[in-house]
């Protein structure tokens, strides 16, 4: 049996990334009814918020899912209460050290996923103590590491510095790509730009409207004095460009930016004004789908890739 689908008990091998503005109760809940594991973003939610929605996940599912926390959040201590309160089985942590709460909330029998951009902090991941490793790649929409290692070079190279289950993040959005990364030594993927024009993301419809109209090279890494993060180019993202490029300091980057700029572009729907991360991927996604039919065509497709490998393995270089 696939060691991701027995560590959390789902019968695909496929998470949904806990993105903020896009993983509410719906998507979570829709991921793991469809066999992969849902993930609430609690990124981009207050406390109250994010207990609604384990709330009402817990009604919407029978199935495990879980949550993403973001370890830099403001309220972590209050985040981690609910969680524990709420008996949710899954927690994936993201922007920060894993050894800060991965021995805390296994004491309390949750498994733990760290999300890590290089095999050195997939090491410190395995030190740690976590159940299993996110390695995500330069391709990647939002925050991203400095590292710009991308998915097919970060995938081996984890591979070989830890024996736990690994997933494969960035740059992934078909059943060949699924395969392709677990060829190279992931045990699974997570998913993100997929999910978040889903119709079940809580994305705002424009959004999802755009990323579907999006070419090649459309998204760029860019705040690189503060936290990478790969953007779509809109005005937003050419304030900030001229702005690093000038030589400003983190700290007027910062005042630049703002706050909520993630809300404004992807929940609000400001497609201008707001920072609209997705992923390089974007380009191959043309239309929003129910979280069923994505999961249906991501397995079809996975299926038809490894039959096509198997049926042309006679062949030889």
């Amino acid at each position: 049996m696939n060691r991701i689908c027995k560590l959390f008990n789902i019968k695909y091998p496929i998470i949904q990334g806990g993105m903020v503005w896009c993983s509410g109760w719906k998507l979570a809940s829709a991921v793991s009814n469809a066999g992969g594991l849902g993930l609430i973003g609690a990124g981009s939610m207050h406390p109250d918020v994010l207990e609604e929605h384990i709330i009402k996940t817990k009604a919407a599912t029978s199935k495990p899912f879980g949550v993403n926390v973001p370890l830099m959040y403001p309220e972590i201590e209050k985040i981690m209460e609910i969680i524990v309160r709420n008996k949710v089985p899954i927690v994936f942590t993201s922007a920060g050290s894993p050894k800060t709460w991965t021995g805390w909330l296994k004491e309390k029998g949750i498994k733990v996923v760290h999300v890590v951009s290089s095999s050195f902090f997939a090491e410190k991941c395995e030190a740690a103590g976590v159940d299993a490793i996110v390695a995500e790649g330069f391709e990647a929409g939002g925050h991203n590491g400095r590292e710009e290692t991308t998915t097919l070079a970060l995938i081996p190279s984890a591979r070989k510095i830890t024996d736990l289950p690994l997933l494969a993040a960035g740059g992934i959005a078909s059943g060949e790509a699924i395969l392709a990364t677990m060829i190279l030594g992931a045990d699974g993927v997570q998913i993100g730009s997929q999910f978040a024009v889903s119709e079940e993301s809580s994305a705002h419809p424009d959004f999802k409207k755009l990323v579907t109209e999006l070419g090649e090279g459309k998204t760029k890494l860019t705040l690189k004095k503060l936290a990478p993060s790969r953007i779509v180019k809109n005005n937003f993202f050419e304030q900030i460009n001229e702005a690093e490029n000038m030589g400003k300091s983190a700290r007027e980057l910062l005042i630049l930016s703002g706050k909520g700029r993630s809300k404004l572009g992807v929940f609000e729907g400001d497609l201008e004004n707001g920072a609209l991360g997705i992923g390089q991927v974007s380009a191959q996604i043309n239309e929003v789908l129910p979280v069923s039919e994505i999961m249906r065509n991501l397995i079809s497709e996975y299926n038809l890739a490894k039959d096509f490998i198997a049926r042309e393995s006679k062949f030889s270089f």
